[in-house]
């Protein structure tokens, strides 16, 4: 589905408000134009990191998973963020009965939690990451897999961080 990372650093997240907050600082970082695929296993955060992002681009509204609606859409001033969440996709091909290209626009930034569901019709992460629960610590692995997305994550700083690694 991607090509091989670029770059990877790891953070800890040790509440819910961590979790948050990184989402906050991606929004940050992302320019328009940027794709993020969210994995891990359920209530990891996807979601909660995704609400981060999406508040700190100035939405003051609920944001909520997408789960039976498939994506969730926010305008905030000039930018477009989709929240997919393609747990309960049965087939790829779903997608394209529901436009998704139409999503894809120069200007939005898309988060997707379960792309692997979407396997063969979503176009290439440029981040992915990956929440992450083990022994009673919660952790966010977050690859870069484009140039784009290096150049997010090169300038990242988050409270705890674990000694990067960089992917040549």
């Amino acid at each position: 589905m991607t090509a091989e990372k670029l770059l990877l650093k790891e953070f800890l997240l040790t509440d819910e408000s961590k979790t948050e907050l990184l989402g906050a600082v991606l929004s940050e970082l992302c320019p328009g134009d940027t794709t993020i695929y969210l994995t891990g296993d359920l209530g990891a955060g996807k979601t909660t990191m995704t609400r981060g992002l999406v508040r700190a681009c100035g939405y003051h509204g609920i944001v909520k998973s997408p789960t039976y609606t498939l994506v969730e859409e926010y305008h905030v001033g000039e930018r477009d963020i989709y929240h997919f969440d393609l747990y309960r996709l049965n087939d790829p091909e779903e997608l394209e009965m529901m436009g998704i290209r139409d999503y894809f626009s120069a200007g939005s930034i898309r988060i997707i939690e379960w792309p692997s569901k979407g396997e063969g019709i979503l176009p290439d992460a440029d981040l992915i990451v990956n929440l992450v629960i083990a022994d009673n610590q919660r952790r966010a692995e977050i690859s870069a897999m484009t140039p784009k997305g290096r150049a997010v994550l090169e300038p990242l700083f988050f409270p705890k961080a674990i000694p990067e690694q960089v992917v040549i």
